[in-house]
């Protein structure tokens, strides 16, 4: 009996395998039916209106007046509201309103307040005043700084400290409410630029400008320390007047700016002078908020397109529609070629087209670029890894996609970006620097030696240009051609830019006093620095590909890294030698670059962006006459003798104007690289259905395997059964049971 027992245990084992494996090959099928087996996403979003992207770190700082990265840019931009925007269609960049009713135009006034007429030379000008005027009816995302009670007071203000402890998110507060957007908002904003608590990046730069600002600033450091004494943390800034800022009436306000600067209608469309409501202010600056990180920097409040619902840094933020949001109509217009694109197939519709948009953390490339050609990423960038993947390069050097990614119906675009990353010299450094003759020619033979072409090719995969100067493309003043060419560098020969033979850069180098690598004065061999900043393995063979370049000269270069602060420090005291840098463009004016070389503009002492330190006398002159004028011939030249003045003075090796590569599924429409607007996401749109009919045709189930393993487990355990059946038969112990 007991063997009949254990015939009857291995059968039942038989059939319990087989019910495994029809079981998982059911489900498997079944899956094929809803959303691929090997989807990241929750089958609850299967079908929804939803763009996937992600991101690589926490943004550090959300809080509008604080942030300055494009990290950041990529979540605030799509909550906070400037009064002005960029054209999202036309080039060349064009501004527009946005909650504002017109682009404001300033009236300019002399040292007696007299008003002056518009072409008045900016030397004459004493005061300049613009007012703006915004759209009425504009509406707050819900929030619970907004939310009131039953006696018309906000509901979650005067909160004990003991209170605030049971709060761990911004969801946790269940009531909201809004109100509408006021001139009132925009002014409490720009009075925030002094706050002596939040620090703002662009402080430098407006205090030059906004009558008062500096005066400002010191009153509030002394309320705010007086105000931290008493254990209080919120300073209503309503309190306290800003001269530069004023409120006309509930949908106007005014800026007075000293002299004249046109360039400040580009910054109003920047974050930092988006609205900011007082309520979220005093919310957020309640005593215990901090502590669970429910602050501005986690919690934007705006009225934009889309509000920040989760934010989780260790594994994903989102945004969602904000309900209360006006819907600003799609572009009816743009440039050539657009509508030819699709460009223009949702003109005149009201946006958002994405309900919601889900960024997963992704610290690696190579899973990220996996899940975009599986249909799980919506767009993505290149990296070094998957560019040959990617990418086909024709014999003629012409950039295409690969036959993978045509078969896929991937799209490919292509931008030069309006950034520029160099080499910088500190001028003030009594070997590299100075406007002497010797120094210069240095300069001049190291500019020719180290060949940014072989850079692009090798560290960049191509995807960039060699700079000509300190101006990118797609900014006014730059220059294409045969003109625009840096002399000191390259040469014309048969219709393109060719870099120098270094027997050139060794000519220069034995003129400044340097023949073969070595001083003439003191018979010893070169020595420059490079001093960079945290650099990691990756970097090891860029920085050796940088001494090779010095070794051409036989000039020996040092590698000193050190922890960013202590970078930061050499910087601030002018103890670097040679450094590298860049720089994207705030906005699309020349001023935005040339600046970075303008005297009074330094690092040393000024802690301005000039990081090179660089003054020249005649180049500092021909900026404060440039800076203010409207585009056009005579700004033209004189722009064309400043680059000039700095391509002899060589206070930077031009290094590389990068070039932007964004691939696009099919299924995501109205992709057009826009690189100043910060507002982008609300005219994209995603074909749900073909994305899903994608997914599944690109994820099928591989059933093989599992079949062949349910087949070997048969062919294994149904012999081994007979085999004992057999044997049971044939024992003598069975017989005489």
């Amino acid at each position: 009996m007991s063997g009949e027992r254990e015939f009857v245990t291995l059968f039942n084992s038989l059939r319990q395998v087989g019910v495994v494996g029809l079981s998982l090959v059911v489900t498997v099928l079944t899956a094929c039916g809803e959303q691929p087996w090997n989807s990241p996403y929750p089958d609850s979003e299967l079908g929804q209106n939803i763009l996937y992207s992600s991101f690589e770190a926490r943004p550090k700082h959300l809080d509008p007046i604080r942030s300055y990265s494009s990290n950041e840019y990529a979540f605030i931009g799509q909550i906070y509201e400037p009064p002005l925007q960029y054209h999202y269609l036309k080039r060349p960049y064009e501004l527009v309103p946005l909650t504002a009713t017109q682009v404001p135009e300033p009236e300019i006034f002399d040292k007696n307040g007299k008003r002056l007429a518009k072409n008045t030379p900016a030397n004459q000008v004493h005061r300049s005043v613009y007012t703006i005027e915004i759209q009425k009816g504009i509406q707050y995302q819900p929030h619970p700084a907004f939310a009131r009670d039953e006696q018309g007071n906000p509901r979650y203000l005067g909160l004990a400290e003991e209170q605030i402890k049971q709060y761990h998110t911004l969801s946790e507060f269940i009531q909201t409410g809004s109100r509408e957007l006021t001139a009132d908002d925009y002014v409490y904003q720009m009075k925030r630029l002094a706050h002596p608590a939040l620090h703002s990046p662009i402080y430098g730069v407006m205090a030059a400008y906004f009558v008062g600002l500096d005066d400002y600033a010191k009153r509030l450091k002394t309320e705010y320390e007086e105000l931290k004494k008493r254990g209080e943390l919120f300073l209503d800034l309503r309190k306290y007047d800003l001269p530069a800022v004023k409120v006309l009436d509930r949908y106007r306000y005014q800026i007075t700016i000293e002299g004249s600067y046109p360039q400040l209608v580009y910054w109003l469309s920047m974050p930092f002078f988006a609205p900011m409501p007082v309520e979220a202010d005093q919310f957020y600056s309640q005593k215990g908020m901090k502590d669970n990180n429910i602050t501005l920097d986690w919690y934007p409040v705006g009225t934009g397109a889309y509000m920040l619902t989760v934010n989780n840094p260790n594994r994903q933020m989102i945004m969602v529609k904000n309900p209360n949001y006006r819907g600003d109509r799609y572009p009816t217009e743009g440039e050539r070629g657009d509508r030819e694109l699709g460009l223009l197939a949702d003109a005149g519709k009201p946006m958002p087209f994405i309900d919601k948009v889900v960024y997963s953390l992704e610290k690696e490339t190579i899973p990220y670029w996996n899940k975009f050609l599986q249909g799980y990423y919506d767009t993505s960038g290149i990296s070094s890894e998957s560019f040959d993947q990617a990418i086909q390069v024709s014999g003629q050097g012409e950039v295409g996609l690969s036959e993978q990614m045509k078969e896929k119906g991937i799209r490919l675009s292509t931008s030069v970006a309006t950034s520029t990353f160099y080499l910088g010299f500190n001028m003030i450094d009594p070997v590299i620097g100075g406007l002497s003759e010797r120094a210069r020619k240095l300069r001049q033979s190291l500019s020719i030696a180290i060949d940014y072409e072989e850079y692009i090719s090798i560290f960049m995969n191509g995807r960039g240009i060699p700079a000509q100067g300190p101006l990118p493309p797609g900014i006014f003043g730059y220059v294409e051609g045969e003109k625009g060419i840096n002399p000191v560098v390259y040469d014309w020969e048969d219709g393109r830019a060719k870099r120098k033979p270094i027997t050139a850069a060794q000519k220069l180098l034995a003129e400044a006093g340097y023949p073969n690598g070595v001083d003439s004065k003191s018979g010893k061999p070169l020595v420059l620095n490079l001093d960079i900043a945290g650099g990691g393995p990756d970097d090891k063979a860029r920085f050796n590909w940088f001494r090779k370049q010095f070794d051409k000269l036989n000039i020996q270069l040092v590698v000193r890294n050190t922890q960013y602060n202590r970078f930061q420090e050499k910087m601030l005291k002018g103890s670097a030698q040679i450094y590298i840098w860049g720089w994207n463009a705030d906005y699309p004016d020349p001023e935005n670059f040339l600046f970075l070389l303008y005297g009074p503009n330094q690092k040393v002492d000024k802690n301005g962006e000039n990081a090179s330190n660089y003054k020249n006398k005649k180049f500092d002159a021909l900026f404060e006459r440039m800076k203010n004028m409207p585009n056009g011939v005579d700004r033209q030249a004189i722009i064309d003798q400043m680059v000039n003045i700095a391509r002899e003075d060589a206070p930077w090796i031009w290094g590389v104007n990068p070039k932007n590569y964004g691939l696009y599924h099919d299924w995501f429409l109205n992709a057009k690289p826009n690189l100043m607007s910060h507002n982008t996401m609300q005219y994209k749109r995603i074909n749900g259905p073909l994305r899903e009919q994608k997914r599944n045709e690109w994820n099928q189930p591989v059933l093989l395997p599992v079949l062949l393993i349910f087949v070997f487990m048969i062919i294994i355990i149904v012999p081994a059964i007979m085999s004992y059946k057999k044997r049971e038969q044939l024992s003598p112990a069975k017989v005489h049971s």
